[in-house]
């Protein structure tokens, strides 16, 4: 995976996401694995944290009781492993999920015995990162099984059978088309920024070549809004937003 250029995080209010949805803590003392992680899971709906230390890691779990925890093993203080210790001595019961260079076998049975629910080894795919924390958010009830279909107006997305809809004409999108067609229509009535586009679709940021995302929207308008009302808009200065007409 090709490391992702730093972009400035934004400030995320706990409030952001809305209320209802799950919280999730990202502890990582590399800034760009955090960022994209923490970017990737946003993306998803959920309200994210970040922290580069234990003992920030602990701070914040205390104030914002995440419903998830991605944990890096290797922190500049203390490892994942006494961090884990400690948050279930202060009564954490979040589903816990070790992210780490490490892939020796010991190393996964001794995550996974200590009281972790998974063990993902870096280099790492994003997407199924954001997957695991799903399965890991369903299995403990915080959320319920995500819809498969996503709908805006008369169009529809299927995440299951990777097939899209504009009433009942269907679709055909590259893969790079349906992934970004599906981080709008996620955050739908929401701007999504070119940053977090890049990071979302691509991983890793272009340094201005944010042209590349106005070449696959206007593709994507072209295949969409053919007969029917325009659904994808410009935020000028700022990213790109699906809405109902």
């Amino acid at each position: 995976m090709r490391e992702p250029t730093m972009l400035p995080a934004p400030e995320w209010d706990l409030s952001e996401q809305g209320t209802n949805s799950p919280r999730v803590l990202v502890v990582d003392d590399e800034e760009n694995i955090a960022y994209l992680v923490g970017t990737g899971l946003r993306m998803a709906g959920y309200t994210v944290r970040t922290a580069s230390t234990g003992r920030e890691a602990l701070a914040l779990a205390d104030t914002m009781h995440p419903d998830a925890i991605v944990l890096d093993v290797m922190l500049p203080d203390d490892d994942g492993y006494t961090v884990l210790r400690r948050l279930r001595g202060r009564g954490c019961e979040a589903p816990v999920l070790f992210l780490t260079a490490r892939s020796d076998p010991a190393e996964r049975i001794h995550g996974l015995t200590s009281g972790g629910d998974d063990y993902i080894v870096k280099p790492f795919v994003l997407e199924e990162v954001v997957a695991r924390v799903q399965v890991a958010l369903r299995r403990s009830g915080a959320i319920a099984d995500l819809p498969v279909q996503r709908r805006v107006a008369d169009l529809v997305l299927d995440d299951q059978a990777h097939r899209v809809w504009r009433g009942d004409d269907e679709i055909h999108l590259t893969a790079t088309e349906f992934t970004l067609l599906r981080c709008l229509m996620t955050n739908a009535g929401l701007v999504v920024t070119r940053a977090q586009i890049l990071d979302h679709v691509w991983r890793y940021s272009f340094e201005g070549e944010s042209a590349i995302i106005e070449t696959f929207i206007s593709s994507l308008r072209k295949k969409l809004d053919r007969g029917g009302t325009k659904l994808i808009h410009t935020v000028r200065g700022v990213g790109y937003t699906i809405r109902e007409p």
